[in-house]
């Protein structure tokens, strides 16, 4: 049974956005609203078709009186946030990530019309390191690579999931951990990283990146509002890109760094508003991570459109990224830049 009335969180950011106008677009929907506490961007606003946005905090026990009144159906969760491209704070990202998704779920839990439930998680759940597995399953342990970041949240918040489905399993719960996402479009912390003229990396080591199309996270979100698909899905694209191919490929400049100094130049472009380099982030570029998509494929029935290597090149020819010129000379001032800066800053703690 297709859904009719459908809830859809964190339209304010890149992917619920888009996500919104894409299924207010599709006839299958009786009704779509879009909530959040800042509205959709304008590109959004300008071509969601009949879905419709309410300004409404997650956060807040009214958001069961919006389910209630407009007889949802199917909630989408789409504004857990993994990793902000910028500057961030830190406290109200993890009131969204914790305290909305307790408060949304319990709303969900408490209207008897609400019978399917699709959420967005991230692959970080996984963590990175020297003893990860080279490629995570859905069945793969949880292990977030810092006790406060927001791969715990995502932990965090894929428990009260779990603990929903156990006391409502009459609700389709579909639960999507997504690897990284890129695209021209979408901002994220590695589409800047990889725009940086000169981007720092770690010292012998080069680790294994796998991508996702931002059109093929919007595909999957869609299958399952569509369709029921219960169960943990991996979403990733097939094949991966070392991160020194990736540098590569953009044309920019890699700068290997001694790994003491790292944290502190992540420190140093988050300070400058730059990108905001978080632990789990730090790691991800130190060891990389991978995971099987075999479940998507076969258990979901879908098949992502792009490889690694393809989404990154349309995010590379839709940035309009051009190669470095003079990169020898330009990785030398940046490095005595950055390392003077950072063994500075670390002098100073």
């Amino acid at each position: 049974m297709p859904s009719n009335i459908v809830l859809v969180t964190g339209v304010g950011g890149d992917l619920g956005g888009k996500l919104l106008a894409r299924l207010g677009n599709n006839p299958e929907f009786e009704r779509v609203i879009g909530v959040d506490t800042t509205p959709p961007q304008k590109s959004v606003l300008q071509r969601m078709g009949r879905a419709e946005y309410v300004r409404a905090d997650i956060r807040n026990p009214l958001i069961a009186k919006v389910i209630s009144t407009a007889k949802v159906d199917t909630v989408v969760h789409a504004s857990c946030t993994a990793h902000p491209a910028g500057p961030a704070r830190r406290t109200a990202i993890k009131e969204v990530n914790v305290i909305g998704t307790m408060r949304l779920l319990a709303a969900c839990q408490r209207s008897p019309l609400v019978r399917k439930l699709v959420v967005k998680s991230t692959a970080a759940v996984y963590g990175a390191g020297a003893r990860s597995q080279a490629v995570f399953t859905e069945d793969s342990e949880l292990i977030p690579t810092s006790t406060s970041g927001y791969a715990k949240d995502a932990v965090e918040m894929e428990g009260y999931v779990r603990g929903l489905m156990r006391r409502r399993p009459d609700i389709t719960t579909t639960l999507l951990r997504f690897a990284n996402i890129i695209s021209p479009e979408i901002d994220t912390v590695l589409s800047r990283y990889f725009a940086l003229p000169v981007v720092p990396t770690v010292f012998g080591y080069d680790a294994r990146i796998q991508l996702l199309h931002a059109s093929d996270a919007l595909s999957v979100f869609e299958l399952a509002t569509l369709e029921d698909k219960p169960g943990v899905f991996n979403v990733g694209s097939e094949g991966v890109l070392t991160l020194s191919q990736a540098i590569r490929r953009a044309g920019r400049v890699e700068l290997p760094m001694p790994s003491g100094v790292v944290p502190s130049v992540g420190k140093l472009l988050r300070g400058a508003r730059v990108v905001d380099f978080s632990a789990d982030q730090v790691r991800l570029l130190n060891f990389g991570r991978v995971v099987d998509i075999t479940k998507l494929k076969k258990d979901f029935g879908y098949t992502p459109r792009w490889t690694t290597r393809e989404a990154f090149d349309d995010y590379i020819t839709g940035r309009g990224l051009r190669p470095v010129v003079d990169g020898g000379r330009l990785a030398g001032l940046a490095g005595k830049v950055l390392v003077a800066a950072a063994t500075g800053q670390a002098a100073h703690r």
